[in-house]
């Protein structure tokens, strides 16, 4: 058991690098004391807390990785600009809907990851998930009329389909009904 971690340590050399980069970020610096001490820490949270294997799942496209990345960029200027221009209008208050996306992915990654993708976007958040349904109860601003609310759910699948393309594999673009 306790072998077997230790190889896991050592295939996971990057994950324990980029910690100790955040490590070092967080207490704002790098010195002998703040990379040790984030060495450590990493050390023993991988060690202790073995993450399940997810290879399996990804295969990146580079190409559509780059789109995916662009469209989100874009999507979050876009929302950033509404939302201030909510908070600044004068009139009523924006409506906002509590709405339920029901995802095309059954995978738990992909689920978590359009998420916490979604909820990076301002002007929606994620209240809850459930992994037996595959489906985000999402908080929405701007969603008062049915068809907006179709529209934000368009926006969550739309983001669902290009993440999956970027890095899903065929397996999981075909569970999607992507291919």
């Amino acid at each position: 058991m306790m072998r077997t971690r230790w190889s896991d340590l050592r295939r996971s050399w990057l994950w324990i690098v980029l910690s100790v980069a955040l490590w070092c970020l967080l207490w704002g610096g790098i010195d002998v004391k703040n990379v040790l001490g984030g060495l450590l820490a990493a050390v023993l949270v991988f060690a202790l807390f073995p993450m399940p294997p997810m290879g399996h799942e990804l295969t990146l496209r580079p190409l559509r990785f780059v789109v995916f990345l662009l469209r989100f960029l874009y999507d979050l200027c876009e929302s950033a600009v509404q939302v201030g221009w909510y908070a600044i209008r004068p009139g009523p208050q924006v409506p906002s809907s509590v709405i339920a996306v029901r995802m095309a992915s059954r995978s738990d990654l992909f689920l978590t990851a359009t998420g916490v993708l979604c909820t990076l976007i301002p002007g929606s958040v994620v209240v809850e998930a459930q992994r037996a349904t595959g489906t985000l109860f999402m908080h929405v601003i701007g969603a008062g009329t049915p068809e907006e609310v179709e529209q934000a759910r368009h926006r969550v699948h739309a983001q669902e389909e290009r993440l999956l393309w970027a890095v899903g594999n065929r397996s999981v673009l075909e569970e999607a009904g992507l291919r």
